[in-house]
């Protein structure tokens, strides 16, 4: 018997939910920037083949175990093996700290939503100023915040899933509105060619080649919320016929493809105005108002643009909440709207910390990089490939692949032609690929 008594009330509503928790800053923020800092295209092909090499598999593991145990993360993983509760744990700790440094985001995207309206000399200055300030951000922080909780205690269909039904494919209509937009401009061919022409000659050293592998794997985890217990959290809330392996394939193809029309609507714009594409963590809130105050009706794309990129927020930090709420409701007392308001303020006091780090008090450092910096390189370098590491163990040789392709052919009732390659892939090869990567960049840091 499934420990949760919600599921979700369509396969649309799934698929938007779960596309939705990918389809996030991941795409429209840090995809863009990550590939111009790492050499442009050649990230985008190291990416899409660590899309097919831990995406997909890591993903259904998680699905299938989700909807296997029908319960939180932590209790999901348990149920394969008593002792296997770990695995799980990993999502719950890093759905946290995302959020703590994602709400300071989503905070600043809200501030340059409102902004765009009135304002429309937004370049690196105001954002320097701003994010120096210590009560503003704050605010738009936790008006985020509270937008995202009650999504969340409106329950998992008449909540989230109502939400990402409209939410996203209102992003993916606008977001290829824009994207046409930016590929009319002057110059926008150059922007192209950085992102999709590959020049191997950005790699002239084995640290280099290393770097990129090592976004590019992290930008796969970040994007796709691997081993941060969303997927297994939805998955527990998923209906016994759904067809786990075509449900993953759809969720990752639409994910990369938001990834790769924001890298078209931002990156050919970028060029076209002549800014640097390689301006890393700055390219959302320094180049592209910059950008957008030079175009013909740039108040409006601004304003566009930014609600856009709150959508995909929002639908991501509803997962990530979720995964967090889901474990406190399974093993306490708590009602849902109890334990969503206790976790977000939990949250916010975090996020309070990391927002000061950025700029009022960057003095709040974890060694040599700000709280801010620290959530980010904690999650996605440490624990979201841990994560997905012990994942990969734990459905290759803790449950079996015989086991878990029960589950993901709906015991037997579906053909599951990816087998063999499933087998392979989250026995030896993903995990065997985290490993490596992440002993490398360990040691680089050291």
């Amino acid at each position: 018997m499934k420990a949760n008594k919600e599921q979700w009330s369509s396969k649309f509503g799934f698929i938007m939910a779960a596309a939705g928790s990918a389809i996030g800053l991941g795409n429209l923020w840090k995809f863009p920037y990550i590939a111009g800092t790492s050499g442009g295209a050649v990230f985008v092909v190291v990416y899409i083949i660590f899309l097919l090499l831990l995406g997909i598999p890591i993903l259904l593991s998680e699905l299938a175990i989700g909807r296997f145990a029908g319960s939180n993360a932590i209790d999901s993983c348990a149920k394969i093996h008593p002792k296997w509760g770990f695995a799980g744990a990993f999502g719950v700790i890093g759905a946290f700290g995302v959020m703590s440094g994602y709400c300071v985001v989503g905070g600043w995207v809200i501030k340059y939503i409102i902004n765009s309206f009135t304002d429309t000399n937004m370049g690196a200055d105001y954002f320097t100023e701003y994010s120096s300030k210590s009560f503003e951000p704050i605010l738009w922080m936790a008006v985020f915040l509270i937008i995202t909780c009650l999504i969340v205690t409106g329950g998992v269909s008449n909540g989230i899933e109502k939400v990402s039904s409209v939410l996203l494919p209102t992003l993916v209509v606008f977001l290829f509105g824009i994207m046409i937009y930016s590929l009319t401009l002057p110059n926008a061919i150059e922007g192209v060619k950085f992102f999709l022409v590959p020049d191997f000659s950005e790699i002239t050293s084995f640290s280099d080649f290393m770097t990129i592998l090592f976004n590019a794997m992290g930008q796969v985890f970040f994007s796709l919320s691997l081993g941060m217990g969303t997927l297994i959290t939805y998955g527990s809330y998923l209906p016994e016929d759904n067809n786990l392996a075509s449900s993953t394939i759809t969720i990752v193809t639409l994910d990369t493809l938001i990834a790769i029309v924001s890298g078209l609507a931002i990156l050919p714009a970028v060029f076209s105005f002549g800014f640097e594409p390689t301006e890393g963590f700055g390219l959302m809130f320094r180049t592209l108002p910059a950008v957008f105050s030079q175009m013909s009706g740039g108040t409006v794309i601004a304003a566009l643009f930014f609600i856009l990129v709150l959508f995909a927020a929002l639908t991501s930090s509803i997962s990530l909440l979720e995964v967090i709420v889901s474990w406190v409701c399974t093993n306490t007392r708590l009602t849902r709207a109890w334990a969503a308001a206790i976790i977000s303020a939990l949250i916010f006091i975090a996020g309070c910390f990391a927002s000061l780090s950025v700029g009022a008090i960057p003095d709040i450092k974890v060694g040599s990089i700000s709280l801010f910096e620290f959530f980010s390189f904690f999650t996605d370098k440490i624990i979201m490939p841990l994560g997905g590491f012990f994942i990969c163990i734990l459905t290759g040789y803790v449950w079996g692949i015989d086991k878990a392709a029960k589950e993901i052919s709906n015991n037997g009732r579906l053909k599951f032609a990816m087998k063999k390659l499933f087998s392979v892939t989250v026995r030896y090869i993903a995990p065997f690929l985290i490993a490596v990567i992440f002993v490398t960049s360990i040691a680089d840091i050291a």
